[in-house]
């Protein structure tokens, strides 16, 4: 059972930066992906970034040239840079593991709040 932890979160002003930390442990060798969604205010979850085993890296539209994920792999771990921060990037973000077979593994979510 792969357990994820995120840490990070917090209440920056806009144009401010913050970096989102997950650690995975317990079955980790059978990840084959690890990535950040977010639940903004009202909304459905949506896609932030992921980055797979072989390296490959997907955004959201709304966070190119801003947002940087990054992997881990000796420590288990990804990561969010997000810099010049915005209103609308206000929410709660969610570090995910998926495995090879499709299961996903979700933590327990870390709170970005954008406001001037």
């Amino acid at each position: 059972q792969v357990q994820l932890v995120e840490s990070g979160g917090g209440k920056v002003q806009p144009g401010r930066s913050l970096r989102l930390s997950c650690a995975a442990s317990g079955g980790v060798s059978s990840l084959i992906v690890m990535g950040w969604h977010r639940a903004p205010p009202g909304k459905q979850t949506e896609l932030v970034a992921r980055v797979y085993n072989g390296g490959s890296i997907d955004y959201a539209d709304s966070v190119k040239g801003r947002f940087t994920v990054s992997r881990d792999s000796a420590k288990n771990a990804v990561f969010l840079q997000m810099n010049n921060l915005e209103l609308e990037d206000t929410g709660v973000y969610f570090c995910y593991a998926d495995e090879a077979s499709g299961r996903r593994f979700w933590g327990q979510g870390t709170q970005v709040t954008v406001s001037s």
